[in-house]
């Protein structure tokens, strides 16, 4: 059935459904995990990178990660032709507002007129969505740090900590039990590196492996940062410090409920001796 719906956007299926934008959801899934946390002192995004191969030439540090203005930026997972594409178009407009207003663009303001043209490719024949999801991360006069997401049908939506690519559903799950809504930047860098951990096909993180960028304000100033490769590995090294001695704490604590098991019968058996004298 689904073969008969799929050939172009503006067909719905019996279902009311669109399968070319569930397959470019599908595309993406298939892409390098990248997630963002929104803290109280600034804004961390961070990704899997997936060309690894040492012979390769990059022409920056990042490879997901993109600033689009002086207060904004954000993190691609999909196809990256079609995010090359995009990301020129916010970088234009919002030097278009700078040009015109003289101050920032509002940082949803930028995400609604991208996803107003993103949402346009599923409804005009002869034109299929762009393969990628963002995430977005920026600063402003109005609302402060902010963290947004969009996918390919145009939808967006403001959150806290969101993850979008590969693995996406697991480190969800553990955002919904760690993060906390007054945490640091500082915080929020290791959380990303324990979702990373826990989630990454890989059994050791690598600088090589992975990129973070942050946003923070510098003289009430908001400022866009790439980590290096050395304070990537530091900062791994510091979360694998952090796991070794949760696992210490978690082992001891086990070690704790056998000993007590042990005792707790033994002193059953002691009061069934003495009634039975």
């Amino acid at each position: 059935m689904a073969s008969r719906y799929d050939g172009r956007t503006t067909i719905f299926s019996p279902e009311g459904r669109l399968y070319q934008i569930e397959y470019a959801m599908e595309a993406i899934n298939h892409a390098g995990t990248c997630l963002g946390i929104l803290a109280k002192d600034g804004v961390l995004l961070a990704a899997e990178k997936k060309n690894t191969a040492k012979l390769l030439e990059t022409s920056s540090l990042a490879e997901k990660i993109y600033s689009l203005d002086s207060h904004v930026a954000c993190s691609v997972a999909g196809i990256t032709a079609d995010a090359n594409i995009l990301v020129n178009s916010l970088r234009q407009w919002s030097q278009q507002h700078r040009l015109v207003y003289q101050e920032d663009m509002p940082v949803e303001q930028l995400v609604v007129r991208l996803c107003d043209v993103k949402q346009g490719y599923t409804q005009y024949g002869g034109l299929r969505p762009f393969g990628v999801s963002l995430l977005y991360m920026g600063h402003d006069q109005h609302h402060g740090f902010q963290l947004y997401q969009s996918d390919p049908s145009g939808n967006y939506g403001g959150w806290n900590a969101t993850c979008i690519g590969s693995h996406s559903q697991a480190a969800q799950s553990i955002l919904k039990q760690e993060y906390k809504e007054d945490c640091t930047l500082d915080e929020a860098l290791l959380l990303a590196v324990k979702v990373f951990a826990k989630t990454l096909d890989s059994t050791t993180l690598t600088s090589e492996k992975l990129e973070f960028g942050t946003l923070k304000l510098i003289n009430g100033k908001p400022q866009f940062f790439v980590l290096k490769p050395e304070k990537v590995s530091e900062l791994l090294a510091e979360g694998k410090r952090i796991k070794e001695e949760e696992e210490a704490k978690e082992k001891a604590k086990k070690e704790a409920r056998q000993r007590e098991r042990r005792v707790v019968p033994k002193e059953g058996s002691q009061a069934a001796d003495s009634s039975e004298k």
